[in-house]
Order: C-alpha cells, then structure tokens, then sequence
C-alpha cells in the first residue's frame, strides 16, 4: 500500500504557499467535473478499518477512475487514509470479508468486471473469478466461503460460455436487424438483446479462487437482478445460514414496461427447487431485503399502489416462519431509502429526503418511533459496524467528505479531506432556505444561492433552476449536474422551488403533481418566484431565466406557454414538448400511465390537458434546447420538436445536441461544454 497524495487527504494544517494569499476564484463547471469524489464508506466488520472509494477525474483524458483508500480509525488523526488499491485499478463496490482479513471489490483490470481480493495486512490484490461474462455485482456470504454474483445471460443458456458464444457469433454477423416481440425494446440508453441480469452463487475453494461455473439460484425466473437499468446488490440478501438468498425481482412476460410489480422471491443454494415467492399478495414494489441475526425475519421496503414509482417506500417486516408481514414505522411519512440492522438488531438505519435535506433516521423495529440521527445537508452512503456509524455528507457549497460517528450520531469526526488542495481556492455562493404560501396556502419551501462575490445593495441576475423527476427534489446537497454554485460562480443569484410533488414533504405533497403537471406546481413557481424576490432585493427579478431538465425542462416549454412573460431567456434540457407522444415512445410505460391516469387511448383528454405542444403559438421567450441521442427516456425527437417550434415562429433559440450521452451529460468535456453553452445564454439575455 502507498501513501496517498497529501492534496487528496491532508491532515489539518493550513498550507503556507503563495496561493493561500491569492483571491478564491469563483466556482465554475471545470473545477465540478475534475473535483474528486469520495462514496462507498464501508467499516471492517470490529469497526477498526475504514475503506473509502475515490473518483479522480483525467479532464484531458475525458475519462475518470476510482480506486480505494483505508484509514485506521484507531489511529485517529495521527495516521490520514492510505491507498490501498494500486494504481491503474479502477474499481467499485468494496466489502469486506466477515474476519476482516481482506476486502474485496470489482475491477476491469483484467480486461473485463471481475472480483478481486486484496488483504488488509498488505500484498498485491489477486483476481478471484475469471468468467467469460463480466461480474456485474457480488455479495459475500456470511461464512465467507462463497460469493453470490450476478451476470447479463440469455436466460435459456445452461451456462455462462453459451451466452458468450451467442453474443460472439453475433458480432461477427453480417445481419444487424433485430426482431422483437415484446417491450422493452430498449431501456434508458440501451436496445435490449435478450439478455438477463441472473443471480449464481459461486463457492471458494481452498486456494481462494471461486469455482469455474457458478449455480444460477434465479433459475426460471424471467426478469432481472439485479434490475436494469441501475440496481445493485442491495436488492438481494444472503440469509445468515449461507443456504439461501432473498432478491428483488420484477417478473418480465407482456406488462414488464408497464409494471412496477417488484416481488421478493428465496432461492436456495443446495436445494433443485425453483424460487419461491414471498410477496406475491403485493401488486406494487417488494425491494431492499436484510434478515435478522437469527435468519427468523425478513426486513424490506415496500410500496402499496400497483404503477407508481414514486409511491412511499414504508419499511416492512416479515415472519419467515407464517410468512406475515407488517410495517415497521406507519406513522412516519417518509419514504426509506435502504435498511441496515443495529448491532442489537432492535433498530433500522435509513436515510430519507426530509425538507429538502436527506438526513439519516433510526427507526425502532417494536414501536416504530424514528429518531433522527445525523442531519444537515445530505448523508449519501453509510455503514454501521458495532457502534460506529461510517457516512458521506455534503451540502450545497461543499463536496462530499467522509466522517465517521458512534451510533447515537454523537462524537462526529471527519476522516477525508478531498481536494484540499483546490478548495480553499474557490469561492462558493452562501444559501438559505425560504418558505412560502403555494398553492392552496400550503407551505412550500425552496433554497436562494447569493452570487459569489456578492456585496450588499446590488442586484443580479437569476437562475431559476426547476428540478426533474417530477418526484424530485433541489435540496441541500453537490448536485455533480445541476448544481447552483456552478451559476452562482458566473455571477448569478439562483433560486430553487421544491414544487407540489417533490420528495420529501410527505407522501400526500409527493402525490399532488399526478395528473396535474401544469397546474399545482406552475402556481407554486410563481409564487415562489414572487416570494424570493420580496424576501431577498439582490434578485432581479427582470433579468431572470428559468431551466430545466426532464420534467424541469417539460415545465420549460409549459412555462413558454403559460407564463410567456416570466422570464427573459429558458433552457430546455431533455424536456418534454408533446405529453401525448411520451405516452407512446418512453420506455417505462409506467411512469406516463400513472401521471396521466391511463394511456392515450384511455383517456387523451389527460394528455392534452397539460401538453405544451397545444401552446406554443404563444411562445417567445428565447430558448436553449438541449438534447442527447441516447436519451431513450424523452426521446431527442422531444427536444427537435421544441427546437423546430421555436424557429418556425420565429423564437430565438439555439440547439445544444450530443450524439454520445443519454438523458444526462456524463463525460467531462461535455459537462463543461454544456454549462459554458447555458451560461452564455443566460448572459446574453441577462445582460443590462
């Protein structure tokens, strides 16, 4: 192991250099994709060692890896974070083995996803699976004697080498059509090939190494696990005994595009038996399972109503022995975002969007009484090891660094001091969060960003920046695509509106947008406008221009229509201009069937009540209109559409296209031509 680069994690002494003395410059959309960025917190199981992964970008590359750094946390700050995996490995998904002698993770080093194994005590990390399939996520089992890993297969492949050959001769075709009988045709950014996310378990052997064909225990089951396009192993758990696995898996057949019908099913190791089925009672999502110590209960989140994706995730227990379940917490309305187990096993940790923060809640499994652990801005991932919490926190004017606490949220200690060496020589916009009276003289609440070098008395322009989803939220956290210092560094003020259905203010504010896009939340927009500007005088509220994206950039082209004279310029990334044509070529059918409370062809009238394409005669705002190719969510036909309709009538627009990102802008010189792209549209027509 080699020390890592004081300017990653510096102990906390002020840096006696020439910049220290120089001015801060103010923040800007290179410094965002070239900060490093902490994630993955994960304890050893004595709670003694602790692993964090570093993303470390190479802007002239256009590319990034991560690699893993470990700090004695005994050693206090005597000792800062060490790298542990070598340089040129880029990985992801570390976890220690349950004696804590090594850590394992995946790599492509080899050159494709494997596991490797690394030990703590020090040596060179050793490839522990050599498929002919990339690995594409694991978990240990609690012995350590075996792995449970996932592959993309053809599920009537016996076994791995079959899909490896099929995808081969496939390649090597001079055929390139493809025939499809069902949907998904295509999910997020990718065609479908037939293939399947399976879950296989793979005993070690003597010598370390997993066994040469691991054992599907998915077998049978149609549908993916993890799911696509973006689950991981948090959706299966291995029971304590090692015999057996419970995942999360939505059974594909004609409804997968349209169903959000999750179910958790237990598949055994050793037995030929096929998985059975433990919330079939359930029509909506059955994810996040983790049992009890003794392997008696079953933990999970669950929503309640069949085709809402954004419906409360309630937290679930269930007696394996009746097969009964009940929530854990009915009074707390908040959605969990996972579940990890106390020591004692009497409580569960989760994090949830709260008031446009994402703290970190202790729930009690008897009673169901939450506490709120660790708040303040936004706790990313966390582990729990004995008494010591591990956990990433940021917030709107400062990256994620990793801390480490007891379970109680007491004795916080900040283990990572990422990009201290660029930090302190950049200058961020302070915040505030506000409140007001939305629609209906409910309370609503939104975040106000001062521009940096802001100084009394003035006034400045504004971005206001409108959140996707539409079940979203802009809150305290280091948004790496939308985030406000980026406008506050060009010398915008920036407000921010957590609209009627956004996350967070409990699941009746959250249900509000449903069939109701251009209604509730237009009217909190403009009264959160018209509340900001009387609160704060530095926004000007005559040289304001509004974005968005995906739902954000939808309520763009609602607002060209509906509010022409709002703003001076909009921007229009990944929106949707024509709700009735969604219905019909967006992926997750689901998704437009509940907002709009059925399909097209059941009820058009939804469509067309708060469709943007039946207004944009009374559009002429100047807009930005930003699409990716790959965007198989709000196809870029949305995003021409819209372009089109402004230059046939005569509205100033420009089109920003990438033929290589999907819904969002990814690779770094793409990022930085985007935000100089938006910044110099909302210049332009800012200027006094």
């Amino acid at each position: 192991m080699t020390r890592l680069r004081p300017v990653l994690f510096a102990l906390l002494v002020p840096a006696l250099s020439s910049a220290a003395f120089a001015a801060p410059k103010p923040f800007d959309a290179r410094d965002l994709v070239t900060l490093d960025r902490v994630s993955s917190p994960t304890l050893s199981p004595d709670a003694r060692k602790l692993v964090v992964a570093v993303r470390e970008a190479d802007f002239d590359a256009n590319k990034a890896s991560t690699g893993l750094w470990i700090e004695d946390l005994f050693a206090r700050d005597a000792a800062p974070p060490v790298r542990f995996t070598a340089e040129g490995f880029n990985v992801n998904s570390p976890a220690f083995s349950p004696d804590g002698a090594a850590l394992y993770f995946l790599s492509a080093k080899s050159g494709s996803q494997q596991l490797w194994k690394q030990g703590i005590a020090g040596g060179d990390a050793v490839q522990v699976t050599n498929y002919a399939l990339d690995v594409g996520s694991y978990k240990l089992s609690p012995d350590g004697k075996s792995v449970a890993v996932s592959f993309e297969v053809f599920i009537d492949c016996a076994d791995l080498a079959c899909t490896k050959s099929r995808l081969d001769a496939t390649a090597a075709s001079k055929v390139s059509g493809k025939l499809y009988d069902k949907l998904f045709v295509r999910h997020w950014d990718t065609w479908a090939d037939g293939r399947r996310n399976q879950l296989y378990v793979a005993p070690f052997g003597d010598d370390g190494l997993a066994s040469a064909e691991p054992v599907r225990i998915s077998t049978g089951i149609d549908g993916d696990v993890p799911s696509k396009p973006f689950g991981d192993a948090s959706e299966y758990a291995w029971a304590p005994d090692g015999q057996s696995l419970v995942f999360s898996v939505r059974v594909a057949g004609r409804e997968e595009a349209w169903s959000t019908n999750f179910d958790l099913y237990r598949g055994f190791v050793n037995a030929r038996m096929a998985p059975r089925n433990l919330t079939a009672g359930n029509p909506a999502m059955d994810t996040g399972p983790a049992f009890s110590a003794d392997g008696k209960t079953l933990y999970y989140r669950a929503m309640k109503r069949a085709g809402f994706e954004a419906d409360r995730l309630a937290l679930m227990a269930m007696d394996l022995g009746s097969g009964k379940s009940r929530e854990i917490a009915p009074k707390w309305d908040r959605s969990a975002d996972g579940i990890k187990l106390s020591a004692d096993g009497k409580s569960i940790y989760t994090q949830a969007y709260d008031v446009g923060t994402h703290p970190l809640f202790k729930v009690d499994i008897a009673s169901g009484d939450v506490t709120k652990v660790l708040a303040g801005g936004s706790i990313g991932g966390f582990d729990l090891a004995r008494d010591t919490l591990a956990y990433t926190r940021d917030n709107l004017k400062a990256p994620a660094q990793a801390f480490t606490a007891r379970a109680d949220g007491s004795a916080e200690r900040q283990i990572t001091q990422a990009n201290a060496d660029v930090l302190p020589n950049l200058a961020f916009g302070d915040y505030e969060q506000f409140n007001f009276k939305g629609w209906n003289n409910e309370t609503v609440h939104g975040y106000v960003v001062k521009p940096v070098g802001y100084e009394e008395g003035k006034s400045y322009p504004v971005a206001f920046l409108i959140h996707g989803g539409p079940q979203g939220s802009f809150g305290d956290n280091f948004h790496y695509r939308w985030n406000p210092q980026t406008y506050a560094g060009a010398g915008f003020a920036v407000v921010m509106i957590d609209f009627h259905g956004s996350t967070g203010y409990g699941q009746a504010f959250t249900d509000s947008i449903s069939q109701d896009w251009g209604g509730k939340p237009l009217e909190d927009l403009k009264k959160g406008f018209a509340a900001a500007q009387e609160k704060y005088a530095f926004l000007d509220g005559d040289r304001a221009c509004a974005l968005g994206g995906s739902y954000g950039g939808y309520m763009v082209a609602w607002i060209a229509g509906n509010w022409p004279d709002g703003f001076k310029c909009l921007v229009n990334h990944a929106g949707v201009v024509d709700t009735r044509i969604m219905g019909f070529n967006t992926e997750e059918l689901w998704f437009t069937e509940w907002e709009n409370g059925g399909t097209p062809v059941q009820v058009p009238r939804n469509y067309e009540q708060f469709n943007p394409i039946n207004h944009v005669g009374k559009w002429k705002s100047p807009m930005l209109v930003i699409h990716g190719q790959l965007d198989y969510r709000v196809l870029v036909e949305q995003g021409l559409a819209s372009f089109s309709a402004a230059q046939r009538q005569g509205v100033e627009s420009q089109l920003l296209y990438f033929p290589d990102e999907n819904h969002w802008i990814l690779k770094p010189h793409n990022s930085v031509l985007w935000h100089d792209t938006v910044n110099d549209w909302l210049k332009r027509w800012t200027t006094e």
